[in-house]
């Protein structure tokens, strides 16, 4: 059997301009993280759930790299990993695995994000986990990080109910041995966090290989910057941080929105 064959003007007659955002606004987070060197050939993934009773949600195909993500080539998926449009891609079970057993279980869950960048792989190896190094680790620390321990490549289905169980109500994981996770309302809140979680993940790779004895911040001072960080980071991704990000991957990367 040939390789189906759809356009994106296909796709876009059969999705709500709701929807629609959403996929612009997904291969553009895609677009960006490329753009930043934290993606992994085709690995790892970022998802976003379509509004409806459904719980649909998209995902990237297998078979591209970050930088060639469209509006249009994100695979929407059912809670069994089967696409409910059709597609010429095939999806990653890893990514179906980790990703629908966050989407199912949180509502504030709409998007996720997972990544298996050189430095989240080093902190998500080292015993003591995310420390509070600087202003960026302490922001992605506020609400508290979780961790879930290595179980190998995430096809396992039962993985899902430990991997919520970790997860709680916290919106930042480390995987141990793995890489990197967040979940946000929008995908801009997915996308601050993952920023400040990276960020703050080559911080202190960098801090620890210099070979000189850390600093810990002042008694307190984690405390103040959680209480200082919180709603505001969600209001600064909303608002400032992730519209300038669309701007540029869009004006960099313009078939991103086909």
């Amino acid at each position: 059997m040939g390789a189906i064959d759809v356009s994106a003007s296909e796709i876009r007659a059969k999705v709500s301009d709701e929807e629609w955002k959403l996929r612009q606004e997904l291969a553009a987070a895609y677009r960006a993280f490329a753009h930043y060197g934290w993606d992994d050939l085709i690995f790892t993934h970022l998802s976003a759930r379509v509004p409806g009773p459904e719980h649909h949600f998209l995902l990237n195909p297998y078979d591209l790299a970050f930088d060639e993500v469209t509006a249009s080539s994100l695979v929407k998926v059912d809670v069994e990993g089967n696409p409910v449009v059709e597609t010429p891609h095939p999806t990653n079970p890893a990514g179906f695995v980790i990703h629908s057993a966050l989407h199912m279980s949180r509502e504030d869950a709409v998007s996720v994000m997972h990544l298996h960048t050189i430095d989240g792989q080093a902190v998500s190896a080292q015993e003591h986990g995310l420390l509070p190094t600087c202003q960026t680790a302490m922001i992605a620390m506020s609400g508290g990080v979780a961790y879930h321990d290595y179980e190998g490549i995430a096809t396992d289905v039962d993985e899902r109910e430990r991997l919520v169980a970790d997860m709680g109500d916290k919106c930042f994981m480390i995987l141990r041995n793995h890489g990197t996770l967040t979940v946000g309302g929008t995908i801009a809140d997915a996308f601050i966090r993952m920023y400040f979680l990276e960020r703050a993940c080559q911080v202190q790779i960098k801090a620890l290989a210099g070979g000189a004895k850390l600093n810990p911040p002042p008694e307190g001072t984690p405390e103040k910057v959680e209480a200082q960080a919180g709603a505001g980071l969600e209001l600064i991704g909303q608002l400032l941080a992730w519209p300038a990000v669309y701007r540029k991957m869009s004006r960099l990367y313009p078939d991103l929105l086909n």
